[in-house]
C-alpha cells in the first residue's frame, strides 16, 4: 500500500480528508439474529478490536451500548424500534432515501468532542445479496468497517476482505496493518489534514 493508497482510504468522495477511531471501549449490541449468530458477530468485531490492540467493555458509562447492529429485511422495520428516533433525529428523511437507492447497508457514526468515534449504528438490510454472504464474513467485514471512519469510497471497488486457498475469508493483510498503524497511542484519535496518511504509512512500514 503506498502512501497514495492509505490517503484514499480516509478522502471522501467530496474531496475531504477524514480520520477518526474509537476513543473509548466497544460494547456491541446486536437486534435481529438468531442467537446462535450473536457469538459469531461478537466474536468478529473482538477479533478486529484486538487487532487494533483497543479494548472492548460490558457497558459504556454514558451509552450502555455504543456499537448498535441492526439486522432487518426492510428498511420501514427500523420505524418499530424503540427510541432510535431520539438517538437518529432524521431517521424518516434517511429511510426515505435508503429505500430510493434500493440501499442494504449503512453506517451513522457519532464523535465526542476530540473527534474520536464514540457511538456506531450500523443497518442491514438482508437482501438476496447480503443474504448469499457467510455470517462469519458479513460480520468480520462489518466489524473492519466500523473500527474507524473510513472514506465512504474506501471499500466500493475492492473489499477490505479476501479468501485464502483453502476457502477461509480473512482481513486483507495491508488492510489489517493500517488498522493496527491507525491505533498507535501516539497519533491523535482524529485529523482532517491529509498529512496525518503519512504518518499511517509511515507506522504501517514500521510495523511490517
Amino acid at each position: 500500500m503506498t502512501p497514495e493508497d492509505v490517503t484514499a482510504h480516509f478522502t471522501r468522495a467530496d474531496g475531504s480528508f477524514a480520520f477518526a477511531r474509537w476513543g473509548r471501549p466497544l460494547v456491541p449490541v446486536v437486534f435481529g439474529v438468531e442467537d446462535e449468530t450473536l457469538p459469531v458477530v461478537k466474536g468478529a468485531i473482538e477479533a478486529v478490536v484486538t487487532l487494533a490492540g483497543h479494548k472492548m467493555a460490558e457497558t459504556d458509562p454514558e451509552l450502555g451500548a455504543n456499537l448498535m447492529i441492526f439486522f432487518l429485511r426492510a428498511w420501514d422495520d427500523l420505524t418499530g424500534v424503540p427510541g432510535l428516533e431520539r438517538m437518529i433525529p432524521d431517521l424518516g428523511p434517511l429511510l426515505d432515501r435508503l429505500k430510493a437507492a434500493d440501499a442494504n447497508q449503512y453506517r451513522i457514526f457519532r464523535f465526542d468532542e476530540a473527534g474520536a468515534i464514540k457511538a456506531a449504528f450500523v443497518f442491514l438490510r438482508m437482501d438476496d445479496h447480503l443474504s448469499s454472504v457467510s455470517a462469519d464474513t458479513l460480520s468480520l467485514s462489518q466489524a473492519v468497517q466500523t473500527i474507524l471512519l473510513w472514506s465512504d469510497t474506501a471499500f466500493t471497488t475492492r473489499s477490505p476482505l479476501a479468501t485464502v486457498p483453502s476457502g477461509q475469508t480473512i482481513l486483507r493483510p495491508e488492510i489489517g496493518d493500517l488498522v493496527r498503524a491507525a491505533y498507535d497511542p501516539v497519533l491523535p484519535p482524529a485529523a482532517r489534514d491529509p498529512s496525518h496518511a503519512l504518518r499511517l504509512f509511515a507506522r504501517m512500514n514500521r510495523a511490517g
